[in-house]
């Protein structure tokens, strides 16, 4: 799980993050951390919509190669 430390830097820093789910890479969701809680965060997707994930998911700047969830 990500940490509130960790979500507060992307957040402040405005950078696109990569939120991997599963193993096939068009399930990916690109956007900017808006906010979080305890289970949920916010991503603010190029369209301007908003999406709620879960704090389980693996998350990685976009600008770095893509990392599959199951390498870890």
């Amino acid at each position: 799980m990500i940490s509130d430390a960790e979500l507060d830097a992307l957040r402040l820093s405005g950078e696109k993050v990569r939120v991997v789910r599963d193993e096939i890479q068009s399930n990916d969701v690109t956007g900017i951390v808006v906010a979080w809680d305890g289970e949920q965060v916010l991503i603010r997707r190029q369209n301007r919509r908003v999406v709620k994930l879960d704090r389980n998911y693996q998350y990685q700047l976009f600008s770095e190669p893509r990392k599959s969830p199951l390498e870890e």
